[in-house]
């Protein structure tokens, strides 16, 4: 039976705009949120904001993710159009350069070579995809895939600070919103970090500490102005 191995690169595409997703959201909407309120907004006016930063984020990021690796995909598109006219135009130059790439990784220039042919008579254009331009099915740019991931985990993210803003006391929401928020990211780190093969501990810390810094920052531009920002 042949051995499947499941490796946690595979899951890069989606997990990394999972991840930014999350953690913008909540680290977006809950700065809104703190800043909303430490302006002395009244309730309905931090939940409004709070709403309007969830909407706009989520499409920010979904627009964002789709255009972003769809240059992507375009650019691996042209890489792949542009190997597929020097593979019809010279076969015995790209043969060599294939065999090249293998004596540089430290594959005997003999072996290399008839490696090279066997690789390219299966499929040439896959051969040179992967070990000339670095283009695999892990790695492809999958826009759709990356927008919606963005925008689902943006929103979700989101949801956590709005509806501690919905249900705490307007005298206590910013240290309500911001201590959840906290909370919140130290989770998403720690899933993160799992998910991804990482170490905790240093996910944890790292977006727990830029986000409370955000939090920190538009809270304290909220307080001095007096001004919803």
């Amino acid at each position: 039976m042949a051995h499947r191995e499941s490796h946690r690169v595979e899951r890069i595409g989606w997990l990394r705009a999972a991840v930014l997703g999350a953690n913008d959201g909540l680290v977006s909407t809950a700065s809104l949120v703190v800043g909303v309120a430490a302006a002395s907004t009244g309730h309905a006016g931090v939940l409004i904001a709070g709403v309007a930063g969830l909407a706009a984020g989520a499409m920010s990021m979904a627009a964002g993710e789709y255009v972003s690796v769809s240059s992507q995909s375009d650019t691996e598109k042209a890489d792949l159009a542009r190997e597929t006219s020097e593979l019809a135009g010279d076969h015995e130059a790209e043969l060599r350069e294939l065999a090249g790439i293998y004596v540089g990784r430290g594959v005997a220039p003999e072996l290399a070579t008839e490696v090279a042919r066997q690789m390219m008579s299966h499929d040439a254009l896959g051969a040179h995809a992967r070990d000339e331009l670095g283009i695999s099915e892990i790695t492809t740019a999958r826009p759709i895939q990356a927008a919606l991931t963005s925008a689902v985990t943006f929103s979700a993210g989101a949801a956590l600070p709005l509806v501690v803003a919905a249900v705490a006391p307007m005298s206590g929401l910013v240290v309500w919103v911001a201590g959840s928020a906290l909370i919140g990211l130290a989770v998403l780190g720690a899933l993160g970090a799992r998910a991804g093969g990482a170490p905790m501990g240093r996910s944890v810390v790292r977006v727990v500490f830029w986000g409370a810094l955000a939090m920190a920052i538009t809270a304290g531009v909220g307080r001095l102005f007096d001004v919803a920002v």
